[in-house]
């Protein structure tokens, strides 16, 4: 039985897991934390098929320096004298333009279906995690916004995607929650949304019947290589044999990949968010707040706001209360009974996404390692693409045909 070593313990690495040990593989976790925390614990646990625009597009950098000067924007650049810095914002740069997007975005379309129809089969076998398909509203309180998400609005249509344009009046009778303050939404029918912890009990719990070894806490230090084959994996808790080794570890992927010689352009992109447990009187549907950028999603009893990205470092630690703020302000801008105050620090979760310069995940072989696979890049998409990406990465192992077209994720 082949032996799969999965580096990074996230709901990227847990769902390319679970497709791997249901092919058969003997399959083993690596993750440097106690796996109860990151980007797949706190996200917006949003599954977001209308999300086909990546974050390098036309406009994005103008807007970008815009809001480089306002404390609360929900896009920032950390300034400092990097060369990772330099060399993602030359490539990202390179990436923003028509083109770019126009290629991104069926295959982005592809993977996010592919993960919904896969979360669907997951729901089907036990929903303990609250999936639901009830869209997605993008709320917009201007008229310039309004038309971009129109615009938006009509590209995903093209790309067959379900959606519907509401009035201030339509969206009252829609969202019946809490009163909402908005010129208008766009409805993408075809998102669904999850809460994001249970479903990380849940896939846990499934990994252990299927017998797949987590080391949670346990750092990777370096690899053993035959010619150019890892052979070994060397940890701070021991040294382990491996066939193939899958590279996952989110933010933390490009210090993992300088140890075997690979340069990869991927830097933090810091969020925030926090959950009010048990309220009665919250929206009832998954929403963007278009002009904050701020994630509204319903969890059961629950409600959590998430928002922001800023581009950071992994060292960046401290919770930046401007940035907090900024989305406080939205909420209680768009949904003026809610009355959302300040949350404490210890309320607070922030987690590091991993932001590609062209916006797009990379799934794929190595080309100078011949047993590394990438599943990495995911930005803000991680819990919506995770099943996808861990279905493609065991056809990629398996030497199977991939269930989507992969050219647009390569390294």
């Amino acid at each position: 039985m082949k032996k799969v070593s999965i580096i990074g313990g996230g709901i990227i690495g847990l769902c390319s897991a679970y497709y791997l040990a249901k092919e058969g593989y003997e399959v083993t976790i690596f993750d440097q934390s106690a796996m109860d925390d990151g980007c797949s614990y706190g996200n917006a646990g949003m599954i977001v098929p209308s999300h086909i625009i990546p974050l390098a597009q036309p406009g994005m950098i103008a807007q970008g320096m815009k809001w480089m000067f306002n404390s609360q924007s929900p896009f920032y650049v950390k300034p400092r004298l990097d060369a990772d810095l330099i060399k993602w914002g030359l490539q990202f740069y390179k990436h923003a333009n028509a083109k770019h997007v126009e290629k991104a975005m069926p295959a982005l379309r592809d993977l996010s279906l592919l993960s919904k129809e896969l979360y669907q089969d997951f729901a089907k076998e036990n929903n303990s995690f609250f999936y639901e398909e009830k869209g997605l509203l993008m709320l917009y309180k201007t008229e310039k916004v309004g038309h971009e998400m129109f615009l938006e609005g009509r590209e995903a249509e093209k790309l067959g995607l379900k959606v519907d344009y509401l009035s201030a009046a339509d969206v009252s009778k829609l969202e019946k929650g809490t009163k909402t303050d908005v010129l208008g939404a766009v409805h993408y029918k075809s998102d669904a949304h999850l809460y994001p912890q249970k479903f990380l009990q849940f896939i846990k719990k499934e990994l252990e019947h299927l017998k797949v070894a987590i080391h949670s806490a346990t750092t990777v230090q370096d690899f053993v290589f035959d010619h150019n084959k890892i052979t070994k994996i060397i940890t701070d808790k021991g040294t382990f044999d491996t066939d193939e080794v899958i590279l996952a570890a989110g933010s933390w992927s490009p210090s993992l990949a300088k140890k075997l010689g690979i340069s990869i352009s991927i830097l933090p992109g810091k969020g925030y968010s926090f959950t009010l447990k048990d309220k009665s009187h919250k929206p009832s549907i998954p929403s963007i707040l278009c002009e904050g950028k701020v994630a509204v999603t319903p969890m059961n009893n629950d409600i959590r706001f998430g928002g922001t990205m800023e581009i950071t470092h992994t060292g960046d630690t401290k919770i930046n209360k401007n940035r907090l703020q900024g989305i406080v302000n939205s909420i209680n801008d768009f949904y003026p009974e809610l009355e959302i105050g300040m949350p404490e620090e210890k309320e607070t979760w922030f987690g590091f996404r991993p932001c590609t310069p062209s916006g797009m995940p990379i799934i794929t072989r190595s080309k100078k390692v011949v047993n590394l696979t990438f599943a990495t890049g995911h930005a803000m998409m991680g819990l919506s693409l995770a099943p996808a990406t861990g279905k493609i990465i065991t056809e990629i192992i398996s030497g199977k045909t991939t269930s989507v077209d992969t050219k647009m994720f390569q390294l």
